[in-house]
């Protein structure tokens, strides 16, 4: 099993120091869930959200939020991405849509973070932007499902 990278021998929390590392092309794909009323869904996709285009915003903020995710998780490091890709898709039967988010990078370290981040904020956008009328609405199931690049090479879920 590996140790935590960002503790250093006496347990302090520390950035993990990447400038040993080749810069490689990196990606990160992630997904998430959130499960709603049949009616907040059809609203939704029916583009009849009081508040507008919620799809259209969550991916904004999601592409802004892959953006800023250094600025949100303590150690991760600023990172400049070169492509950043939302897509949504809904399920009826289940009464929810799903998000992907595709982060990718050149660099010395992995975009796992920011497709994560950029996942969290879209639910989150659409739980903000539909909350008036659909409280319970549930987030679930964010995770990563593949990353790219760096010396750890080519993981899939």
């Amino acid at each position: 099993m590996s140790e935590f990278t960002h503790f250093d021998d006496r347990g302090r929390a520390v950035m993990v120091d990447v400038a040993g590392k080749d810069d490689t092309r990196r990606i990160a794909v992630a997904s998430g869930r959130i499960r709603m009323l049949p009616d907040t869904l059809a609203r939704i996709v029916g583009g009849q959200a009081a508040k507008g285009d919620v799809l259209g915003i969550a991916r904004i903020a999601a592409i802004q939020a892959t953006k800023r995710t250094a600025e949100l998780i303590p150690l991760c490091h600023p990172i400049a991405l070169t492509k950043v890709e939302v897509e949504f898709s809904h399920d009826e039967a289940d009464s929810s849509i799903a998000c992907t988010v595709t982060a990718e990078t050149v660099g010395k370290t992995g975009v796992e973070m920011e497709a994560l981040t950029g996942v969290s904020v879209a639910l989150l956008t659409i739980y903000d932007m539909c909350k008036a009328v659909d409280r319970g609405m549930v987030m679930s199931d964010i995770r990563l499902l593949e990353k790219q690049g760096g010396r750890s090479g080519h993981w899939r879920a």
